[in-house]
């Protein structure tokens, strides 16, 4: 089991899932629903992700002997968003993704899906802008729209932040007043499939 658990953790820090795995039948289905507005250009890449996160750590994760305590269980999972117009991309999440199982020997550890983002760049070139949305599960479960604006500016490229991450502000008014009237959006919605 230690092997086991040592390739796991390799494979989390490369971005993987580790010892984590998916549920081969999930039902709770949600449509995800990004949509653009005033853009300043196109999007060639267009990502989603699905975070889950697991509830009960303490009881059923691995202990790290450093600390004595269980580090946190978390997955991304990428969502395939399928382009319906220049400024409308949807795809599906599943709540129950994630199989609740004994991973290390303590006990079942339980998923509980966190919320759902998306990252835009233009053309998908190195030392482009990273356009990030992440709308957390209340709201992604309750259907509510979740709105990020941007500065055109940004777009494509920061010359002196490379691979800049741009995770905008729900409030545009947080822009200096010169950024106010050259913003874009991307808004993030869901709904229940039924």
């Amino acid at each position: 089991m230690n092997q086991e658990i040592t390739t796991a953790e390799q494979d989390v820090e490369n971005g993987g899932r580790g010892l984590a795995k998916l549920n081969p039948s999930p039902r709770q289905a949600f449509e995800l629903v990004l949509s653009i507005a005033d853009a300043p250009g196109a999007f060639a890449v267009v990502e989603g992700v699905a975070q889950y996160d697991v509830t009960n750590e303490q009881e059923c994760g691995r202990i790290i002997p450093a600390t004595g305590m269980a580090a946190r269980i978390t997955s991304q999972e990428p969502v395939q968003l399928k382009k319906v117009s220049d400024t409308e991309y949807r795809g599906t999440v599943y709540l129950d993704r994630m199989l609740d199982e004994d991973y290390y020997g303590r006990g079942v550890c339980t998923w509980s899906f966190s919320g759902a983002g998306a990252m835009l760049k233009a053309t998908g070139a190195d030392g482009e802008t990273r356009f990030t949305s992440f709308i957390q599960a209340d709201q992604f479960i309750a259907g509510k729209a979740l709105t990020r604006h941007y500065p055109n500016r940004d777009y494509p490229r920061v010359e002196s932040v490379p691979d800049f991450g741009q995770a905008g502000h729900e409030d545009p008014t947080r822009f200096r007043p010169e950024l106010q009237d050259a913003l874009f959006t991307a808004t993030l919605t869901a709904y229940e499939v039924r």
